[in-house]
């Protein structure tokens, strides 16, 4: 086989496997914030941790569908190790992206992108890509990546103050991490990103509109459009690397 499918191949599988611990940690996390992390199944039943298939003691599933989380998980996996190839930063892209796809699914369910994953992301994301610029044939830059996390955590922290109805605090958090990914293949990456995040949140937003299931200030999750856009600007800055 093909060495490049070797890469595409196996970061779909990983994506498959990771995806399939997801529901359990969507199921924990997609409460209202004055409400406590979620303890037990819908039946009573502790949950022993967060890490884990999304099934209770009698083996009853719980949480979003642990298929279709899997699915996705596996294919944006793919496409990044399709678009990155064999370099050092695909396994920091590889480890971050079931967080992408747990956040996008707590935000789509409750409007809410937790601290406990928002900011923990943001430096999980430099630090990993800090020992991803040790590694020979990078195809990155970690400078780029801390001025992009500043850059576009800064950028959203001033749409929340002039416009916080319109936008919540957890983007901006979410906007550091998703700002260092980007920046680490340069301010191209970071600017069709976020103008891909605006867009796709605009197409959502009308299509509701014109579906007759919301109004023009009916507010919607910004977080999935926030990291599907990071995932196109990604995609794009990887493959021109």
């Amino acid at each position: 086989m093909d060495p490049f499918l070797y890469v595409v191949v196996g970061g779909a599988l990983w994506g498959a496997v990771a995806g399939l611990f997801v529901p359990r940690a969507v199921y924990r996390l997609a409460v209202s914030p004055d409400e406590a992390w979620r303890d037990s199944c819908p039946e009573g039943h502790p949950l022993g941790g967060w890490v884990g298939l999304a099934r209770c003691g009698e083996g009853d599933r719980y949480g979003p569908r642990a298929v279709a989380v899997a699915l996705s998980t596996a294919l944006v996996s793919a496409a990044l190790a399709a678009a990155t190839g064999p370099r050092p930063e695909l396994g920091v892209w590889l480890l971050l992206a079931p967080f992408g796809v747990l956040l996008a699914v707590v935000d789509f369910g409750v409007h809410r992108l937790p601290d406990v994953l928002t900011l923990p992301l943001a430096a999980a994301a430099l630090v990993l890509l800090g020992g991803a610029a040790l590694l020979p044939e990078h195809g990155g830059n970690w400078a780029n990546a801390l001025y992009g996390a500043l850059g576009l955590g800064g950028a959203y922290f001033v749409l929340f103050l002039i416009s916080p109805n319109g936008m919540g605090f957890g983007d901006v958090k979410l906007a550091l991490g998703l700002g260092a990914a980007l920046g680490w293949y340069g301010w191209g990456a970071v600017l069709l990103g976020t103008f891909a995040g605006f867009l796709l949140a605009a197409l959502y937003g009308g299509f509701l509109v014109v579906a007759r299931r919301a109004g023009r200030k009916t507010a919607i999750p910004f977080g999935p459009f926030l990291i599907g856009g990071a995932f196109v600007g990604l995609l794009i800055g990887a493959y021109a690397a």
